[in-house]
């Protein structure tokens, strides 16, 4: 990792910290976003599926008139065949006035963080670029890794909305 990377990391967590976080779970692992961007939670329900959409979209649904894209994380990163249960929730996101939703295994809290309790990711090469990763958030015996979800969602790879200027 390079100063201006070490740097730069430095300066997102510490934006991160004092915000509130939504931690929600996928695998083994519990992840959080900025609950600013949280539009609202919903149960997972069937969706419409799009033709020649990548596997991670799993397609469309009405929201009260609004048709909304819904991405399953799961598939996204690579965690294994998801399942979907009672626990299966869809966040609902709106990021630069679109409105999108995010499959997840379930959401436990709202968490708070204060600075010091926020500290840069670390560099490695894993399936989640830690392009997206703000940082991990760390609670007593429980570590959030905390994703930016505009710069995710935003992402060409994503295909959703159009970058978000910088």
């Amino acid at each position: 990792m390079s100063y201006s990377t070490q740097t730069q990391a430095k300066a997102e967590a510490g934006e991160a910290a004092g915000k509130e976080f939504l931690a929600f779970t996928l695998g083994q692992e519990e992840y959080g976003i900025d609950i600013l961007r949280v539009q609202e939670i919903r149960g997972y329900e069937p969706v419409t599926r799009i033709a020649n959409a990548p596997d991670f979209i799993k397609g469309v649904v009405n929201l009260r008139g609004i048709i909304v894209p819904v991405v399953d994380m799961r598939i996204k990163f690579s965690l294994g065949t998801p399942t979907y249960d009672q626990f299966t929730v869809v966040i609902i996101l709106n990021i630069a006035g679109r409105v999108m939703g995010m499959v997840v295994d379930s959401v436990s809290d709202v968490t708070t963080l204060s600075p010091g309790q926020v500290k840069p990711a670390p560099e490695m090469g894993t399936i989640f670029d830690s392009d997206y990763l703000i940082g991990l958030g760390t609670l007593s015996e429980r570590m959030l890794i905390l994703v930016d979800i505009d710069k995710l969602m935003s992402s060409s790879e994503m295909g959703l909305i159009e970058k978000i200027a910088a």
